[in-house]
């Protein structure tokens, strides 16, 4: 495997790994990247479920000590299978509304325009958002209840949508109802978990004819590096939110629908190749 290939993996994968939990969605910023590199193709696409994979496992590793807490707490331990709960009720809305409108949106909502406008609504819904009084009823996690796991889940189901941002639709859902942004953003890097994993071995075994071993090291290459561009994004997000609002990520979105329009309209990007 030639070395520009490597390169192009390296690239794809620290994209993913710094765009998937951030709420500026990873889908948007992967089609222009790997429409730049020529790395559309079919093979791209596995590629894609690949290092998103690397991304979830940034968070598993991050998030290691409690996870395996609540895993040996679930037998007895209530507030670990309150926990458990509440992600399986989150999960739930995109995993059966993506299941039933998959092909549908994949064909009619993967177009240049709807990506834009997601891009560009989502930022003025974050600007809206952190504009209004933001009234703090759920600190931590461990706070959340049913009611509350059910609306963060249909919130996340609104990234079904290209370019909304399943991070994004999550945190910005969790400051509406009520959550820090501690507590709403790190609920959906667990959510992320339950979620994204699904989504990966769907894919994959759908798309299992394209695997092939002679790609092992394009694949690893890009596990790797969005594992760790991940891992790196994770903790820089939780410092950041401790003194930051989520601005600069809306009028970043804006920005990029902007983006998504020009390249468009000049040919420049092949946005439908998603």
């Amino acid at each position: 495997m030639d070395a520009t290939t490597l390169l192009h993996a390296l690239i794809l994968g620290i994209v993913e790994g710094l765009t998937e939990f951030l709420p500026v969605s990873s889908t948007g910023h992967l089609i222009l990247a790997g429409d730049l590199l020529h790395f559309n193709d079919e093979k791209g696409k596995v590629f894609e479920i690949v290092i998103q994979f690397g991304a979830i496992l940034a968070v598993v590793w991050e998030y290691r000590v409690r996870i395996a807490s609540v895993l040996m707490g679930l037998p007895h331990d209530r507030a670990a299978q309150r926990f458990a709960l509440n992600l399986a009720i989150a999960f739930t809305p995109a995993a059966v509304l993506g299941l039933l409108f998959h092909k549908s949106i994949k064909a009619f909502l993967f177009q240049p325009i709807p990506v834009a406008l997601a891009f560009i609504i989502g930022g003025l819904i974050i600007l809206w958002a952190e504009r209004r009084q933001h009234v703090v009823r759920i600190a931590m996690v461990e706070q959340i209840g049913i009611k509350d796991a059910l609306k963060l889940g249909l919130a996340q189901a609104l990234a079904l949508i290209p370019g909304t941002s399943r991070s994004g639709a999550t945190i910005i859902g969790g400051l509406l109802f009520g959550l820090s942004r501690r507590a709403a953003t790190e609920f959906s890097f667990f959510l992320a978990i339950p979620t994204l994993t699904a989504a990966t071995f769907y894919q994959a075994y759908t798309e299992r004819a394209l695997f092939s071993v002679a790609d092992l090291p394009m694949f690893a290459t890009g596990f790797v590096a969005a594992f760790f561009s991940a891992f790196l994004c994770v903790r820089w997000l939780l410092r950041y939110i401790g003194s930051h609002d989520f601005s600069s990520f809306a009028w970043y979105r804006i920005a990029f629908g902007i983006l998504v329009i020009i390249t468009w309209k000049f040919g420049l990007v092949d946005w439908s190749n998603a």
